[in-house]
């Protein structure tokens, strides 16, 4: 079974009901998620051996945290303990035209606030085959950039192949400073993860003659930006999520796969939204899971895009998805008819 290893934050999440805006709310719900948390919530759903690494307070939010992980038989044993808090982000979900909303309280949390010295690389890779982060992670401070960096550089000494989504989150950080830190993470990658802004807003990359907004995307165009990753950063495979965004509520979705042998898209699904936070890091899961359960590229980028759009009808950061589910999605079977 493959070991896959993810690095980053755990947070909780909190969220009024239903769709209300945070002026009505009276009370929140309290789920837990994080990017490449989720990644390896998806993984251990689908049998991978997946392991989350990270730093939480040793308080009982701490726990809550770690138990939410452990439910779903993630190994936490490489999660260091200390630091004062767990991060938070608050979401309010769209609907129609009006978008969802994300506000952070994250400051100071446990991992943004860990050491170098409080991880040990060598170890928490042993019987590993796979590492993944985010451009997240590196975006909380200059030393959990430092820690990303180490786990790059020991994870490519040990032979395991890595991979990124880039995941440009500008309440984070600004695009020059996103441009200048993942650039010297880059060398480390095997396999690059981003949506249709990411590799504008970090590297300058854009996609021409496509708008997002307008639901028009230009295959040449993102064939375009592919290249032009793989071209500067010697990456092995570059996989895009494609996301027309007609509303809040309604997306159509897919994706597409570059290596050296060619490139692939996928069919597209129209989605109506339940939940989108936690969309693109199933993608990311269900790529890891067909790459490295020998699944042919064509298969691996249609995997994790039929994946990646079941979870859009999952409440929670978590994908709840099963391996079975997404092929059957594969084949056709997104009817939406109740299973008996």
């Amino acid at each position: 079974m493959n070991r896959i290893v993810c690095f980053g934050e755990i947070m909780m999440r909190l969220m009024p009901p239903g769709f209300q805006r945070f002026v009505q709310a009276e009370s929140f719900e309290a789920t837990y998620g994080g990017g490449e948390a989720n990644v390896a919530v998806s993984l251990a759903n689908f049998g991978a051996q997946a392991a989350f690494v990270t730093k939480l307070p040793e308080n009982p939010l701490g726990q809550a945290a770690l138990n939410a992980l452990r439910r779903y038989g993630v190994d936490t044993s490489g999660i260091v303990r200390g630091g004062e808090r767990l991060g938070i982000y608050f979401l309010e979900k769209g609907a129609s035209q009006r978008a969802s909303v994300v506000v952070y309280d994250r400051k100071g949390s446990s991992i943004a606030t860990a050491s170098r010295s409080d991880f040990d690389w060598d170890r928490l890779f042993d019987g590993a085959s796979w590492f993944h982060f985010t451009g997240i992670t590196p975006a909380l401070g200059d030393e959990a950039a430092a820690v990303t960096r180490d786990a790059c550089r020991v994870a490519r000494a040990m032979g395991l192949t890595v991979s990124c989504d880039l995941n440009y989150r500008k309440n984070l950080w600004s695009s020059e400073k996103a441009g200048a830190v993942m650039a010297g993470l880059m060398p480390f990658v095997d396999v690059c993860i981003a949506n249709e802004e990411d590799a504008e807003k970090v590297f300058g990359i854009a996609a021409e003659s496509s708008t997002v907004e307008k639901g028009q995307l230009d295959r040449a165009g993102y064939e375009s930006v592919a290249r032009q990753l793989a071209d500067r950063f010697g990456f092995k495979a570059v996989a895009i999520t494609l996301r027309e965004s007609l509303s809040a509520s309604d997306n159509v979705w897919s994706g597409m796969l570059r290596t050296a042998e060619g490139c692939w898209f996928t069919p597209r699904y129209a989605m109506r939204i339940v939940d989108r936070v936690g969309g693109g890091d199933a993608f990311a899961a269900g790529l890891i899971h067909g790459m490295t359960s020998g699944y042919a590229p064509e298969e691996s980028i249609g995997f994790a895009v039929a994946a990646s759009c079941l979870k859009h009808s999952i409440e929670g950061d978590f994908n709840q998805v099963s391996v079975q589910e997404a092929k059957a999605l594969m084949k056709g079977g997104g009817s939406g008819r109740v299973q008996r």
